[in-house]
Protein backbone atom coordinates (compact mmCIF):
# COMPACT_ATOMS: atom_id res chain seq x y z
CA UNK A 1 0.00 0.00 0.00
CA UNK A 2 1.70 3.18 -1.21
CA UNK A 3 0.82 5.55 1.62
CA UNK A 4 1.43 3.02 4.38
CA UNK A 5 4.90 2.23 3.03
CA UNK A 6 5.57 5.96 2.71
CA UNK A 7 4.32 6.67 6.20
CA UNK A 8 6.55 4.00 7.75
CA UNK A 9 9.54 5.55 5.98
CA UNK A 10 8.45 8.98 7.17
CA UNK A 11 8.20 7.79 10.77
CA UNK A 12 11.70 6.39 10.58
CA UNK A 13 12.95 9.75 9.31
CA UNK A 14 11.20 11.56 12.14
CA UNK A 15 12.87 9.35 14.71
CA UNK A 16 16.22 10.46 13.33
CA UNK A 17 15.57 14.09 12.45
CA UNK A 18 12.85 15.26 14.78
CA UNK A 19 13.65 13.22 17.89
CA UNK A 20 10.09 11.95 17.70
CA UNK A 21 10.05 9.54 20.62
CA UNK A 22 7.47 8.82 23.26
CA UNK A 23 9.59 10.57 25.87
CA UNK A 24 10.34 13.60 23.70
CA UNK A 25 6.85 14.28 22.39
CA UNK A 26 5.16 17.35 23.91
CA UNK A 27 1.56 17.43 22.60
CA UNK A 28 -0.37 20.70 22.52
CA UNK A 29 -3.34 19.85 24.72
CA UNK A 30 -6.67 21.51 24.11
CA UNK A 31 -6.82 22.19 27.84
CA UNK A 32 -3.37 23.81 27.90
CA UNK A 33 -2.13 27.09 26.46
CA UNK A 34 -1.22 26.25 22.85
CA UNK A 35 -0.45 29.88 22.02
CA UNK A 36 2.32 30.15 24.60
CA UNK A 37 6.02 29.85 23.76
CA UNK A 38 6.22 26.84 26.10
CA UNK A 39 3.87 24.96 23.79
CA UNK A 40 6.54 24.92 21.09
CA UNK A 41 9.85 23.24 20.55
CA UNK A 42 12.33 25.74 21.95
CA UNK A 43 15.40 24.26 20.31
CA UNK A 44 14.03 23.84 16.79
CA UNK A 45 15.31 25.81 13.81
CA UNK A 46 13.15 28.81 12.84
CA UNK A 47 12.17 27.12 9.58
CA UNK A 48 12.83 24.08 7.46
CA UNK A 49 14.53 24.33 4.08
CA UNK A 50 11.20 23.29 2.57
CA UNK A 51 9.27 26.18 4.05
CA UNK A 52 11.95 28.68 3.08
CA UNK A 53 11.85 27.39 -0.50
CA UNK A 54 8.05 27.70 -0.58
CA UNK A 55 8.22 31.29 0.65
CA UNK A 56 10.84 32.10 -1.96
CA UNK A 57 8.50 30.79 -4.63
CA UNK A 58 5.21 32.29 -3.42
CA UNK A 59 6.43 35.60 -1.94
CA UNK A 60 9.39 36.39 -4.19
CA UNK A 61 11.80 36.49 -1.25
CA UNK A 62 15.42 35.44 -1.07
CA UNK A 63 16.27 32.60 1.29
CA UNK A 64 17.71 35.05 3.83
CA UNK A 65 14.64 37.30 3.58
CA UNK A 66 12.33 34.33 4.10
CA UNK A 67 14.27 33.23 7.20
CA UNK A 68 14.18 36.77 8.59
CA UNK A 69 10.44 37.00 7.91
CA UNK A 70 9.66 33.77 9.73
CA UNK A 71 11.80 34.77 12.72
CA UNK A 72 9.99 38.12 12.87
CA UNK A 73 6.60 36.42 12.65
CA UNK A 74 7.56 34.10 15.50
CA UNK A 75 8.46 37.12 17.66
CA UNK A 76 5.16 38.79 16.74
CA UNK A 77 3.20 35.64 17.58
CA UNK A 78 4.85 35.46 20.99
CA UNK A 79 4.28 39.16 21.66
CA UNK A 80 0.61 39.37 20.61
CA UNK A 81 -1.06 37.93 23.77
CA UNK A 82 1.08 40.04 26.11
CA UNK A 83 0.45 43.17 24.02
CA UNK A 84 -3.28 42.68 24.39
CA UNK A 85 -2.95 42.36 28.15
CA UNK A 86 -0.69 45.41 28.35
CA UNK A 87 -3.07 47.62 26.33
CA UNK A 88 -6.08 46.56 28.40
CA UNK A 89 -9.35 48.40 27.58
CA UNK A 90 -7.47 50.63 25.12
CA UNK A 91 -6.56 47.65 22.92
CA UNK A 92 -7.67 48.17 19.33
CA UNK A 93 -6.28 45.03 17.67
CA UNK A 94 -2.91 43.84 16.36
CA UNK A 95 -1.39 42.60 13.12
CA UNK A 96 1.99 41.69 11.65
CA UNK A 97 3.41 44.28 9.25
CA UNK A 98 5.60 42.66 6.60
CA UNK A 99 7.31 45.96 5.76
CA UNK A 100 8.60 46.70 9.26
CA UNK A 101 8.61 43.01 10.28
CA UNK A 102 7.03 44.03 13.58
CA UNK A 103 3.74 43.51 15.35
CA UNK A 104 1.59 46.64 15.09
CA UNK A 105 -0.64 47.19 18.12
CA UNK A 106 -3.57 49.61 17.84
CA UNK A 107 -4.63 51.55 20.95
CA UNK A 108 -7.32 54.15 21.52
CA UNK A 109 -6.56 57.73 22.51
CA UNK A 110 -7.13 57.06 26.19
CA UNK A 111 -4.13 54.71 26.36
CA UNK A 112 -1.67 56.08 28.91
CA UNK A 113 1.87 57.11 28.04
CA UNK A 114 3.18 54.27 30.19
CA UNK A 115 1.14 51.73 28.23
CA UNK A 116 2.42 53.04 24.91
CA UNK A 117 6.01 53.02 26.13
CA UNK A 118 5.65 49.46 27.46
CA UNK A 119 4.38 48.25 24.09
CA UNK A 120 7.20 49.96 22.23
CA UNK A 121 9.78 48.63 24.65
CA UNK A 122 8.45 45.11 24.02
CA UNK A 123 9.14 45.56 20.30
CA UNK A 124 5.73 46.57 18.95
CA UNK A 125 4.82 49.47 16.69
CA UNK A 126 1.96 51.44 18.24
CA UNK A 127 -0.85 53.06 16.24
CA UNK A 128 -3.60 55.28 17.70
CA UNK A 129 -7.14 54.46 16.50
CA UNK A 130 -10.66 55.64 17.22
CA UNK A 131 -12.37 52.37 18.13
CA UNK A 132 -11.36 49.73 20.66
CA UNK A 133 -11.29 46.05 19.76
CA UNK A 134 -14.06 45.54 22.30
CA UNK A 135 -16.31 47.97 20.41
CA UNK A 136 -15.50 46.42 17.03
CA UNK A 137 -16.07 42.89 18.36
CA UNK A 138 -19.41 43.98 19.83
CA UNK A 139 -20.48 45.48 16.51
CA UNK A 140 -19.49 42.29 14.70
CA UNK A 141 -21.45 40.21 17.23
CA UNK A 142 -24.57 42.34 16.59
CA UNK A 143 -24.16 41.79 12.85
CA UNK A 144 -23.88 38.03 13.51
CA UNK A 145 -27.44 38.13 14.84
CA UNK A 146 -28.83 39.58 11.60
CA UNK A 147 -30.37 37.39 8.90
CA UNK A 148 -27.88 37.69 6.03
CA UNK A 149 -29.11 37.40 2.41
CA UNK A 150 -27.14 35.31 -0.07
CA UNK A 151 -25.71 38.49 -1.61
CA UNK A 152 -23.64 39.08 1.54
CA UNK A 153 -20.47 37.00 1.50
CA UNK A 154 -18.89 37.52 4.95
CA UNK A 155 -17.99 40.01 7.66
CA UNK A 156 -15.17 40.42 10.15
CA UNK A 157 -13.19 42.94 12.16
CA UNK A 158 -10.29 44.53 10.26
CA UNK A 159 -7.85 45.71 12.95
CA UNK A 160 -5.63 47.64 10.54
CA UNK A 161 -8.65 49.48 9.13
CA UNK A 162 -10.22 49.86 12.62
CA UNK A 163 -13.57 48.85 11.19
CA UNK A 164 -15.90 45.91 10.61
CA UNK A 165 -15.70 44.90 6.94
CA UNK A 166 -18.88 43.58 5.30
CA UNK A 167 -18.12 41.78 2.03
CA UNK A 168 -20.88 41.90 -0.59
CA UNK A 169 -20.99 39.56 -3.60
CA UNK A 170 -20.18 41.17 -6.94
CA UNK A 171 -23.29 42.50 -8.67
CA UNK A 172 -25.45 42.25 -5.52
CA UNK A 173 -24.76 45.60 -3.85
CA UNK A 174 -27.95 47.19 -5.22
CA UNK A 175 -30.13 44.25 -4.17
CA UNK A 176 -32.83 45.43 -1.75
CA UNK A 177 -32.12 42.71 0.83
CA UNK A 178 -28.39 43.42 0.69
CA UNK A 179 -28.93 47.14 1.07
CA UNK A 180 -31.22 46.54 4.06
CA UNK A 181 -28.61 44.26 5.67
CA UNK A 182 -25.85 46.83 5.15
CA UNK A 183 -28.02 49.58 6.65
CA UNK A 184 -28.65 47.49 9.76
CA UNK A 185 -24.96 46.55 9.94
CA UNK A 186 -23.99 50.22 9.94
CA UNK A 187 -26.33 50.79 12.86
CA UNK A 188 -24.34 48.19 14.79
CA UNK A 189 -21.06 50.13 14.60
CA UNK A 190 -18.28 51.31 12.26
CA UNK A 191 -18.68 49.37 9.01
CA UNK A 192 -16.87 49.37 5.65
CA UNK A 193 -18.44 47.60 2.64
CA UNK A 194 -16.30 45.78 0.07
CA UNK A 195 -17.19 43.78 -3.04
CA UNK A 196 -15.92 40.21 -3.48
CA UNK A 197 -16.70 36.99 -5.42
CA UNK A 198 -19.21 34.57 -3.86
CA UNK A 199 -17.77 32.03 -1.37
CA UNK A 200 -18.29 28.28 -1.63
CA UNK A 201 -17.20 25.27 0.39
CA UNK A 202 -14.62 23.19 -1.46
CA UNK A 203 -16.37 19.87 -2.06
CA UNK A 204 -15.20 17.35 -4.68
CA UNK A 205 -17.13 14.44 -6.21
CA UNK A 206 -0.72 6.92 8.26
CA UNK A 207 -3.32 10.04 8.54
CA UNK A 208 -1.09 12.83 7.21
CA UNK A 209 -2.21 16.45 6.81
CA UNK A 210 -3.29 17.22 3.24
CA UNK A 211 -3.84 13.57 2.28
CA UNK A 212 -7.21 12.69 0.67
CA UNK A 213 -10.02 10.73 2.29
CA UNK A 214 -13.46 9.76 1.04
CA UNK A 215 -16.95 9.85 2.53
CA UNK A 216 -19.44 8.36 0.08
CA UNK A 217 -18.69 10.11 -3.22
CA UNK A 218 -17.13 13.16 -1.52
CA UNK A 219 -13.36 13.65 -1.42
CA UNK A 220 -11.86 15.91 1.24
CA UNK A 221 -8.46 16.32 2.90
CA UNK A 222 -7.04 15.43 6.30
CA UNK A 223 -6.27 18.42 8.50
CA UNK A 224 -4.08 17.41 11.43
CA UNK A 225 -3.48 14.25 13.36
CA UNK A 226 -4.75 14.23 16.93
CA UNK A 227 -4.32 11.45 19.46
CA UNK A 228 -6.91 8.92 18.32
CA UNK A 229 -7.73 10.36 14.91
CA UNK A 230 -7.62 13.50 12.79
CA UNK A 231 -9.48 16.82 12.47
CA UNK A 232 -11.04 18.08 9.26
CA UNK A 233 -13.95 20.15 7.89
CA UNK A 234 -17.51 19.53 9.14
CA UNK A 235 -19.11 19.89 5.72
CA UNK A 236 -17.23 16.77 4.57
CA UNK A 237 -19.40 14.37 6.60
CA UNK A 238 -21.85 13.88 9.45
CA UNK A 239 -21.49 11.99 12.73
CA UNK A 240 -21.31 8.23 12.14
CA UNK A 241 -20.40 8.40 8.44
CA UNK A 242 -17.68 5.99 7.35
CA UNK A 243 -14.34 7.32 6.08
CA UNK A 244 -12.04 5.61 3.56
CA UNK A 245 -8.40 6.49 2.95
CA UNK A 246 -6.49 7.27 -0.24
CA UNK A 247 -6.31 3.54 -1.03
CA UNK A 248 -10.02 2.85 -0.38
CA UNK A 249 -9.43 1.07 2.93
CA UNK A 250 -11.54 1.83 6.00
CA UNK A 251 -10.05 4.44 8.37
CA UNK A 252 -12.82 5.16 10.87
CA UNK A 253 -15.99 7.23 11.32
CA UNK A 254 -16.90 10.83 11.99
CA UNK A 255 -17.08 11.12 15.78
CA UNK A 256 -18.11 14.78 15.82
CA UNK A 257 -19.16 17.19 13.08
CA UNK A 258 -20.63 20.69 12.90
CA UNK A 259 -21.74 22.59 9.76
CA UNK A 260 -23.02 25.25 9.27
CA UNK A 261 -22.51 27.48 12.29
CA UNK A 262 -19.05 25.92 12.48
CA UNK A 263 -17.08 23.94 9.92
CA UNK A 264 -15.12 21.36 11.87
CA UNK A 265 -15.14 17.63 12.56
CA UNK A 266 -12.97 14.83 13.81
CA UNK A 267 -12.58 11.22 12.66
CA UNK A 268 -11.32 8.30 14.74
CA UNK A 269 -8.54 6.13 13.35
CA UNK A 270 -8.23 2.34 13.45
CA UNK A 271 -7.96 -0.75 11.23
CA UNK A 272 -4.21 -0.47 10.74
CA UNK A 273 -4.13 3.31 10.32
CA UNK A 274 -2.20 5.49 12.76
CA UNK A 275 -1.48 9.17 13.31
CA UNK A 276 1.73 11.11 12.68
CA UNK A 277 2.57 14.82 13.26
CA UNK A 278 3.20 15.56 9.60
CA UNK A 279 1.72 17.73 6.83
CA UNK A 280 2.34 16.62 3.25
CA UNK A 281 4.49 18.80 1.02
CA UNK A 282 3.40 16.91 -2.11
CA UNK A 283 6.89 17.03 -3.63
CA UNK A 284 6.71 20.82 -3.82
CA UNK A 285 8.39 20.94 -0.42
CA UNK A 286 9.41 18.08 1.88
CA UNK A 287 6.77 16.98 4.37
CA UNK A 288 6.45 19.33 7.36
CA UNK A 289 6.60 18.43 11.04
CA UNK A 290 3.90 19.83 13.35
CA UNK A 291 5.28 21.07 16.67
CA UNK A 292 2.38 23.04 18.17
CA UNK A 293 -0.60 25.29 17.44
CA UNK A 294 0.42 28.84 18.38
CA UNK A 295 -1.93 31.20 16.52
CA UNK A 296 -0.24 33.39 13.89
CA UNK A 297 -1.28 37.07 13.80
CA UNK A 298 -3.01 38.88 10.95
CA UNK A 299 -0.40 39.61 8.28
CA UNK A 300 1.70 36.52 8.98
CA UNK A 301 2.76 34.01 6.32
CA UNK A 302 0.76 30.82 6.12
CA UNK A 303 0.73 27.73 3.88
CA UNK A 304 -1.92 25.14 3.00
CA UNK A 305 -1.77 21.48 2.03
CA UNK A 306 -4.67 19.79 0.26
CA UNK A 307 -5.36 16.76 -1.90
CA UNK A 308 -6.32 18.74 -5.04
CA UNK A 309 -3.97 21.70 -5.34
CA UNK A 310 -1.34 20.43 -2.90
CA UNK A 311 0.94 23.11 -1.37
CA UNK A 312 0.34 26.87 -1.58
CA UNK A 313 1.24 29.85 0.61
CA UNK A 314 -0.13 33.32 1.35
CA UNK A 315 -0.98 35.59 4.27
CA UNK A 316 -3.49 35.78 7.10
CA UNK A 317 -5.98 38.49 6.10
CA UNK A 318 -8.61 38.49 8.88
CA UNK A 319 -9.77 36.59 11.94
CA UNK A 320 -13.15 35.85 13.50
CA UNK A 321 -14.84 36.36 10.12
CA UNK A 322 -18.42 35.19 9.64
CA UNK A 323 -18.79 33.55 6.20
CA UNK A 324 -22.25 33.35 4.65
CA UNK A 325 -22.20 30.14 2.57
CA UNK A 326 -25.31 29.07 0.68
CA UNK A 327 -25.75 26.33 3.32
CA UNK A 328 -25.69 28.90 6.15
CA UNK A 329 -23.32 31.15 8.07
CA UNK A 330 -20.11 29.84 9.64
CA UNK A 331 -18.51 31.82 12.48
CA UNK A 332 -15.00 32.46 13.82
CA UNK A 333 -13.22 31.75 10.55
CA UNK A 334 -9.77 32.99 9.54
CA UNK A 335 -9.41 34.45 6.04
CA UNK A 336 -6.23 34.02 4.00
CA UNK A 337 -4.86 34.96 0.57
CA UNK A 338 -4.07 31.28 -0.12
CA UNK A 339 -5.90 29.67 -3.05
CA UNK A 340 -7.85 26.39 -2.83
CA UNK A 341 -10.11 24.23 -4.99
CA UNK A 342 -12.61 21.38 -4.67
CA UNK A 343 -11.27 18.50 -2.58
CA UNK A 344 -8.90 20.69 -0.55
CA UNK A 345 -11.57 21.03 2.16
CA UNK A 346 -10.46 19.92 5.59
CA UNK A 347 -6.78 20.17 4.68
CA UNK A 348 -4.00 21.70 6.76
CA UNK A 349 -3.16 25.37 7.26
CA UNK A 350 0.26 25.71 8.89
CA UNK A 351 2.51 28.67 9.78
CA UNK A 352 6.12 27.64 10.26
CA UNK A 353 5.76 24.43 12.28
CA UNK A 354 2.56 25.57 14.03
CA UNK A 355 -0.84 24.12 13.07
CA UNK A 356 -3.38 26.87 12.32
CA UNK A 357 -6.62 25.31 11.07
CA UNK A 358 -8.56 23.22 8.55
CA UNK A 359 -9.65 24.45 5.13
CA UNK A 360 -13.31 25.35 4.83
CA UNK A 361 -13.97 27.16 1.54
CA UNK A 362 -13.34 30.30 -0.45
CA UNK A 363 -13.50 31.83 -3.89
CA UNK A 364 -11.25 31.66 -6.95
CA UNK A 365 -8.77 28.93 -7.81
CA UNK A 366 -5.05 28.23 -7.93
CA UNK A 367 -4.70 29.40 -11.52
CA UNK A 368 -6.15 32.90 -11.19
CA UNK A 369 -5.88 33.29 -7.39
CA UNK A 370 -8.48 33.77 -4.68
CA UNK A 371 -9.09 33.75 -0.94
CA UNK A 372 -9.74 30.84 1.42
CA UNK A 373 -11.09 30.50 4.96
CA UNK A 374 -10.08 28.02 7.62
CA UNK A 375 -11.57 27.01 10.96
CA UNK A 376 -8.92 27.54 13.67
CA UNK A 377 -7.52 24.26 14.98
CA UNK A 378 -7.43 25.31 18.64
CA UNK A 379 -11.19 25.83 18.57
CA UNK A 380 -11.63 22.27 17.27
CA UNK A 381 -9.30 20.81 19.91
CA UNK A 382 -11.17 22.60 22.69
CA UNK A 383 -14.60 21.70 21.33
CA UNK A 384 -13.94 17.95 21.27
CA UNK A 385 -11.31 17.68 24.03
CA UNK A 386 -8.65 16.51 21.59
CA UNK A 387 -4.86 16.72 21.79
CA UNK A 388 -2.82 17.65 18.74
CA UNK A 389 -0.20 15.07 17.75
CA UNK A 390 3.09 16.98 17.71
CA UNK A 391 6.70 16.15 16.97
Amino acid sequence: MRRIRFTRAGVAALLLIGSWTAAGTVPASAQGAPDSPAARSTDSAPASTALLDAMRRDFGLTRAEAADRLAAERRATDLAPEARRTAGPAYGGAWFDAGSEKLTVAVTRDAGAGTVEALRSAGATVRTVEHSARRLDAAKARIDRLDAPSGVSSWSVDPAGNTVVVNVVEGERSDNDVRAFVDKAREAGPVTVRTVPAPAVTFAAGTVGGDPYYTGNVRCSIGFSVHGGFVTAGHCGGVGQQVRGWDGSYIGNFQGSSFPGNDYAWVNVGSGWWTVPVVLGWGTVPDQLVRGSAEAPVGASICRSGSTTHWHCGRVLAKNETVNYSQGAVHQMTKTSVCAQGGDSGGSFISGDQAQGVTSGGWGNCSSGGETWFQPVNEILNRYGLTLHTA
